[in-house]
C-alpha cells in the first residue's frame, strides 16, 4: 500500500492545489485580471498532472486487458475528463458555443493533430508504418456519421423544435456507440487489432517496415514480445487500485476545473481573445495524456494503438460527449449552439477526406502525416483569426 501511494505522489500536486484554489479563489479575483490569468493557468497544469495520472492508470488497465479494450479504456477515460470540465463551464455560463467548438476542436487535435505528428516522425525514423485498414475506414465513417447528424444537421432544425431533434440525437448516439461497442469487443474485435512480428533486435531498420506476413495486419494476432513486457512492468498494480485512482483523479479534476473556469473568464473578459480559446484549451487539457501515448507508440513502430488512440477518441468526444451535453440542454431548457460554423464544415470536411484516402492502404508515410499536421496548423490558424 505505501509504495502504492508513493507511486501517486504526482497527484499530491492536484489536490494541494485544488484545495489551496477551493479556499483562495475570492482572493485571486480581487488581485485583478493578470492574478486570475496567472491562477488559471497553474490551475490548467494541475488538471494536466492529474489527467495524466488517470491517462497512466488506464493504460495499466488497458495492458492487462489488451486491444481493443485498452485503447476503448484509454479514450473513454479522455473523454470523461472532458464531459466533466465542459458540464463545468457551461455550468457558470460560458459561451453556448462552447460544446460545439470543444468537440471541433477535439477532432482537430486529435486526427490532424496526434495522428498527424504521430505519422510524420513515425514515417522519418520507420518509413511505411502498417496498421489494419479496417480500423481506420469503420473509425471514419462513423466520425463522419456522427458529426453529421449531431454538427452539421442542426443548422436546419427550426430553433422551436430543437428538443424533439435533441432527443433524437441522444438515441442516435447512443445505438451508433452501442453498435459500435459490440463490434469493437466482439465478433470484429480483430479490425482493431494487429498482429506485429516478433523480430529479434538485430534485424535491421529495413526489415522491421514491413510485416512478415504480407497480409496488412487483418489476423486476429496474438500478444507480442512488447506487450508481454509493459504487462509484466504493470502487473504489480492492482486493477481495483487502478480504478480507485482513476475515479479520484476525476473527481479532483473536476474541482480544479470549477475554479479553474471562473479565474479563466474573470482573466479573459474585455481581452478580445478568441472565442475558442476556451475550446481548444478544453480539447488540449483531455488529450494531453493521449499525445504522448500515440507518439510513443508511433516511435516504437506500432501505428496500429497511434490509429486507435487519434481516430477513437475523435469517435468517443463526438459519440459520447453530445448526448450528455444534449441532456444537460434538455434538463435545463438551455439550447447549445451545435451547428458548426461553414469554416469548421469545411475543415470537418477536408479532414475526413484526406484521413478516407491516407488510412485506406494499411500504410502510413510521413508525408501522409505531414498532411494532417498541416491541416492542424490550419485550424490553429483559422482560432486565432477568429473563425
Amino acid at each position: 500500500m505505501m509504495s502504492a501511494l508513493k507511486q501517486e505522489r504526482l497527484l499530491l500536486i492536484p489536490i494541494l492545489l485544488g484545495i489551496a484554489a477551493w479556499f483562495g479563489e475570492h482572493t485571486v479575483l480581487e488581485h485583478g485580471q493578470m492574478a486570475s490569468l496567472a491562477g488559471a493557468a497553474i490551475l490548467i497544469v494541475a488538471i494536466v498532472i492529474g489527467s495524466m495520472r488517470v491517462a497512466h492508470h488506464a493504460e495499466v488497465l488497458a495492458h492487462k486487458v489488451g486491444d481493443p479494450y485498452g485503447t476503448m479504456i484509454l479514450t473513454l477515460s479522455a473523454v470523461a475528463v472532458e464531459v466533466i470540465i465542459l458540464a463545468i463551464m457551461m455550468n457558470k455560463g460560458a459561451s453556448p458555443t462552447l460544446v460545439r467548438d470543444t468537440i471541433y476542436s477535439a477532432v482537430m487535435l486529435d486526427i490532424n493533430g496526434i495522428l498527424g505528428l504521430a505519422a510524420l516522425l513515425g514515417g522519418l525514423k520507420h518509413g511505411e508504418q502498417p496498421y489494419n485498414d479496417d480500423s481506420g475506414k469503420t473509425y471514419g465513417v462513423m466520425i463522419l456519421t456522427a458529426m453529421g447528424i449531431s454538427m452539421i444537421v442542426p443548422e436546419f432544425i427550426p430553433r422551436d423544435r430543437w428538443q424533439y431533434y435533441s432527443v433524437f440525437t441522444i438515441f442516435a448516439m447512443l445505438a451508433l456507440y452501442g453498435l459500435f461497442l459490440r463490434m469493437q469487443v466482439g465478433t470484429h474485435s480483430y479490425f482493431f487489432s494487429y498482429s506485429y512480428p516478433s523480430r529479434p533486435a538485430a534485424v535491421p531498420q529495413a526489415a522491421q517496415s514491413k510485416p512478415r506476413s504480407g497480409s496488412k495486419g487483418k489476423t486476429r494476432g496474438a500478444a507480442t514480445a512488447a506487450a508481454a513486457t509493459a504487462k509484466a512492468e504493470t502487473g504489480s498494480t492492482s486493477a481495483l487500485w487502478s480504478i480507485g485512482v482513476i475515479l479520484f483523479g476525476v473527481v479532483v479534476i473536476g474541482l480544479l476545473a470549477e475554479v479553474m473556469s471562473v479565474l479563466m473568464n474573470a482573466g479573459l473578459e474585455g481581452t478580445g481573445a478568441p472565442v475558442a480559446l476556451a475550446a481548444i484549451l478544453v480539447a488540449a487539457i483531455s488529450a494531453a495524456p493521449e499525445i504522448l501515448t500515440a507518439l510513443r507508440a508511433a516511435l516504437r513502430n506500432r501505428m496500429q494503438a497511434t490509429i486507435n488512440i487519434a481516430m477513437g477518441a475523435s469517435l468517443s468526444t463526438v459519440i459520447l460527449t453530445v448526448p450528455v451535453m444534449e441532456g444537460i440542454a434538455l434538463y435545463t431548457g438551455q439550447p447549445f449552439v451545435m451547428a458548426m460554423t461553414p469554416v469548421q464544415t469545411t475543415m470537418v470536411a477536408i479532414t475526413l477526406i484526406a484521413a478516407a484516402i491516407n488510412l485506406n492502404d494499411g500504410e502510413t508515410n510521413a508525408i501522409e502525416g505531414m498532411t494532417h499536421f498541416v491541416l492542424f496548423a490550419t485550424f490553429i490558424m483559422l482560432a486565432f483569426l477568429g473563425l
